[in-house]
């Protein structure tokens, strides 16, 4: 029985000799994973494998002992886990023996100390002693950059788990640490270097005497002068080495007296990348040091710095200097000080403003703008250095106001007095009479109002931001300030035509300064426009000339600007409300126009209340009842037809509520649009119209039942309203309201109607959780399209309905949605619908703005327009090459629509999909205008594709080519030379096919932008 257990050992134990001996003597490299794999599967143990190895680690012969400890080092790199302490010890005083061996030996065992370095099982003590032996024995700048790379990996295991043994040793770690480093060069070994440095200091290992030679071998390397290699698996970019030197030589003020000095010499040097390199260290060292660290540095410094900004060609070293400079503001700003010491910020800030003042004084202002950067960057950086720059500064740049008469000198220093009263804003002071600002109030209201009254545009316009910025101050503004303010913001808000940026300008203040100072605007501004509206109601009434009309709209615009605070806007909303009630009373000669400009004012509004809830719902509560009330009031039959309230019906009027009333309800809360929603949907149903204003109405309101076209057009108005509440809110009576906007979409009577009820259909279908309800309707609505898309008068009708329902399907990736879009293809080839149809993908994959829209809560999936792309195209392409000829140009159409709205990185991918040029040809003869949004991209593919191995291919693209002439001439002439190169090719094709094609294209690209061509 011991016999034959003994031979069953020798079994598997003579396998391993085996695999041992193909792989150290028969140089195959399979066996060694097989060994690996079979010590950790316990088929063996790490003692039988050196056992195996026993004669092998003992030649003389060194090639032999590499790769005898390079079969162990890589069973160890797999099962170092498995190690037991007692063999880890025994491994690690092995591999540290063989350090001393023959240099072919050294990057097997390196790979070996790798893999212990690994070990769980690693007792104390080991780390330091392989470290310490790694550093004694091996020469590491001397091994191949694997090898090399090998150690880095060794140091940063062990400084990740045995930190407290590391640091036992003290400097010397950190000098061997320095000699295994230096002279390093491969940059896939430096950024693990300098990840090790900057651990060495962040986790404050001990430096000793060695601060300076740790400096030195890092900053050897700076700036970083390194140009990847094309190609570079490896991926290292030029940036990474910047960011990690960077982070090296910022991480310790230690550093401070040898860097300081080579970032100065850096930034004075030539190179631009130097600079720049050197302005962003400075800046992040800021964030580390002290005021000691700064102190014999920052007259040289700053000298550097003010030279780049003022000589500078480059704008992006004037950033870095001017943010540098910031920098070394706040760190003196921010170090706390000895009783006895001396504020070096005081010193620093004066040297700035001695430097900088006398230029802002110069006639001639050549360095005006440069010493206003510097004094800028200066004074952001704290609010001392902001009191200190801004109290120095601020008299000189108002007395240099007054001294320059010209407009163009006058605005170039209140821009610069508006960038320090920015700075101010940026720091709060508990004590009002503290702020640096209030000394020059008078002065800066006095400029600032005479920059106002000015006649230059531009003087005027840096005179509205200075205002603006100036209101912003905290209490700084006295009331008389304010009516002067407001006074002059009125005057500004009716400017003719030529002063259209002016007057935009004024509208904005008004609006910001509004929200801050409700009660002056309410005072002041908006008495003064409700007079103003009043006037321009009389001037309509009486027909008078355009110029007043233009101060009416004006008047409404300023209205609707300075409804920033709910106090305001329940001044403003009945204002513009008692204005529409006068047109529809037929006391104005009112035109469309008219009524559309008081909605736009309306829907401005309604955006600004968006912000507020308690503004938004009483804008609400109150304009869409009063606009409901209106609409329906037109609406009624009349003894006497009145033009004045059929305004109100018009189209365009009608769309301009439809604004007012979606933008007035996306923002509700689901609470207060459910409220609102019990009032207005029995309106519609029901005639309900006993929430609406002076509802005394002649007739009752039926939209679905009365017969009249004018109450059939005010389900836009209800479109407008349940299309844009939010998803969870429950519409009563939905299954009614569904059926009759159904049945009135296919009424031929009235397209607008129609149109609209279609709409809101596809709107509410949109949001409709799935489910059997939905399921109903769906199939309703199928029936409905297939019944009037046979022989009738209402086909137009049935198509706008299919075209909306696929596209609020479409949206939400319903599976009915590829269904409905087949059935639109296939009107395609509809000789009466078919035009339409290819229109119907351009609705398809545009975005609306009344209905199923994001903002309306509408259900968009992400990549709808992708997805549609990829499922439809290859039928639209099939299609067209079936298609009789008349038909072609409707597959042609909607195909140039489907591209036209897919973004341009989506289509490049995608453009195989088209599946052959002959399609792409007639698409751009046929739609070039579509096509030439996407010309860089067909420019490439073509080019690509003439050299094409098939000679079809290779005819077919020399002929999209040829076609590509077609589109505007502006749009192709950047890519003639490129084009005309890259043509000579195939003018010497084998085939004279391709040649002739290749002549004919050349020859039109050659005549491109050429007279008469």
């Amino acid at each position: 029985m011991a016999a034959a257990a003994a031979v069953e050992a020798a079994a598997p134990m003579g396998a391993l000799w085996g695999l041992v001996h193909d792989f150290v003597v028969g140089q195959q490299e399979g066996p060694a994973d097989q060994v690996a794999a079979d010590v950790k599967s316990g088929n063996y143990t790490v003692l039988q494998v050196v056992e195996a190895l026993g004669s092998s680690l003992e030649n003389p012969e060194p090639r032999t002992r590499a790769r005898a400890i390079q079969l162990l080092s890589q069973v160890l790199l797999h099962c170092h886990t498995l190690l037991l302490e007692k063999e880890v010890v025994h491994l690690i005083l092995f591999y540290e023996n063989r350090l001393k061996d023959h240099h072919l030996v050294i990057p097997s065992v390196l790979q070996g100390l790798k893999a212990l370095s690994l070990c769980v099982a690693l007792p104390p003590g080991l780390a330091v002693s392989v470290l310490k032996a790694i550093f004694q024995e091996v020469h590491v700048q001397s091994l191949p950059q694997v090898d090399r790379h090998t150690v880095y990996n060794i140091i940063t295991n062990f400084m990740r788990t045995r930190e407290e043994e590391l640091k036992s040793l003290g400097a010397d770690f950190t000098f061997g640490f320095i000699q295994v480093m230096d002279g390093e060069k491969d940059p896939r070994n430096l950024l693990v270097a300098f990840r090790i440095v900057h651990d060495l200091i962040s986790r404050d290992y001990s430096l000793g005497p060695f601060v300076e030679e740790l400096f030195e071998v890092t900053s050897c390397y700076f700036p970083i002068d390194f140009t990847p290699p094309p190609n570079d698996p490896h991926g290292i970019q030029r940036e990474d080495l910047i960011l990690s030197l960077r982070a090296v030589l910022a991480s310790t003020p230690r550093f401070a007296e040898f860097l300081l000095p080579l970032l100065i010499e850096k930034v004075d040097s030539e190179v631009l990348s130097a600079k720049l390199d050197s302005l962003q260290t400075l800046n992040a060292c800021c964030a580390v040091y002290g005021q000691k660290e700064l102190k014999d540095f920052l007259p040289s410094l700053w000298a550097s710095i003010r030279r780049e900004v003022f000589q500078t060609a480059s704008e992006r070293v004037e950033a870095e200097g001017l943010a540098a400079l910031h920098s070394l503001t706040a760190c003196l700003s921010r170090s706390v000080l000895r009783a006895d010491a001396e504020d070096l910020l005081d010193s620093f800030l004066s040297n700035i403003l001695q430097d900088c003042r006398h230029h802002l004084c110069e006639p001639d202002m050549k360095l005006v703008w440069p010493s206003a950067k510097l004094l800028q960057a200066a004074a952001g950086a704290s609010a001392r250095a902001c009191d200190s720059v801004t109290s120095n500064v601020l008299p000189l740049l108002l007395e240099q106001f007054h001294k320059h008469s010209q407009s163009s000198q006058r605005r170039t220093i209140l821009e610069m007095l508006l960038g320090f009263l920015k700075l101010q804003q940026k720091w709060s002071y508990e004590d009002k009479d503290q702020r640096p600002l209030n000394g020059f109030k008078d002065q800066l209201c006095s400029l600032v109002f005479m920059a106002l009254t000015d006649p230059s545009t531009q003087l005027q316009l840096v005179g509205i931001r200075t205002l603006t910025v100036l209101g912003a101050q905290p209490d700084l503004l006295s009331y008389e300030d304010l009516e002067l303010a407001v006074g002059h913001l009125y005057r500004l808000s009716f400017l003719k035509e030529d002063s259209q940026s002016c007057r935009v300008a004024a509208l904005e203040a008004s609006g910001t300064l509004a929200a801050l100072y409700p009660v002056a605007f309410s005072s002041h501004l908006v008495p003064k426009l409700a007079e103003e509206l009043r006037v321009g109601e009389s001037n309509l009434t009486n027909g008078d000339e355009p110029t007043q009309c233009s101060r009416h709209l004006c008047c409404l615009q300023a209205l609707s600007a300075v409804s920033t605070h709910p106090s305001i806007v329940k001044e403003t909303l009945p204002l513009l409300l008692q204005h529409l009630w006068q047109v529809n009373r037929g006391n104005m000669v009112a035109q469309s126009s008219d009524v559309i400009a008081v909605c736009q004012s309306l829907r401005q509004m309604a955006e600004k209340c968006q912000q507020d809830p308690e503004s938004c719902w009483y804008f609400h509560q109150t304009a869409i009842p009063c606009l409901l009330a209106l609409a329906v009031q037109a609406s009624m039959p009349e003894k006497e037809p009145s033009v004045l309230r059929k305004v109100l019906l018009e189209d365009e009027v009608l769309a301009a509520m439809v604004s007012v009333i979606g933008t007035a309800t996306t923002h509700l809360s689901p609470e207060l649009a459910a409220q609102s929603v019990t009032h207005i949907v029995p309106l519609f149903l029901d005639g309900n119209v006993s929430f609406l204003p002076e509802n005394s109405f002649p007739s009752r309101f039926q939209p679905f039942q009365d017969g009249s076209s004018g109450q059939r057009r005010l389900i836009a108005l209800l479109m407008a309203f349940v299309c844009s509440l939010p998803r969870n809110v429950e519409i009563p009576q939905l299954n009614q309201l569904m059926r009759e906007l159904l049945e009135l979409s296919c009424c031929h009577s009235c397209p607008f109607s129609s149109t609209a009820a279609a709409k809101c259909f596809a709107g509410l279908l949109n949001k409709h959780p799935a489910g059997q309800q939905l399921d109903e309707f769906l199939q309703l609505a199928v029936d409905k399209v297939e019944a009037g898309l046979g022989s009738g008068p209402c086909r137009s009708q049935a198509f706008t309905l299919l075209l909306w329902v696929t596209k609020a399907l479409v949206l939400r990736y319903h599976p009915l949605s590829s269904c409905l879009t087949a059935r639109l293809m296939g009107l395609l080839s509809d000789p009466e619908l078919g035009p339409a149809a290819a229109d119907g993908f351009s609705l398809l994959m545009s975005d609306c703005t009344d209905v199923l829209t994001r903002a309306g809560h509408a259900e968009v999936r992400i990549m709808f327009r992708q997805r549609f792309f990829t499922d439809n195209v290859p039928a639209l392409v099939q299609g067209f090459h079936a298609a009789p000829q008349d038909v072609k140009p409707n597959y042609l159409k909607g195909l140039s629509h489907v591209l036209n709205r897919l973004p341009k990185p989506v289509l490049l991918p995608e453009l195989p999909t088209l599946s052959t040029l002959s399609c792409l040809q007639p698409l751009l003869l046929e739609a070039p205008q579509v096509m030439s949004l996407h010309v860089d991209t067909l420019v490439t593919k073509f080019l690509n594709l003439s050299s094409s191995p098939s000679m079809a291919v290779r005819i077919a693209a020399l002929q999209c080519m040829h076609a590509l002439t077609r589109l505007p001439t502006p749009v192709l002439l950047p890519y003639k030379p490129q084009v005309i190169r890259a043509l000579a090719k195939p003018l010497d094709d084998k085939k004279r096919l391709v040649r002739k094609e290749a002549v004919s294209a050349r020859g039109e690209w050659f005549l491109l932008g050429s007279p008469g061509s």
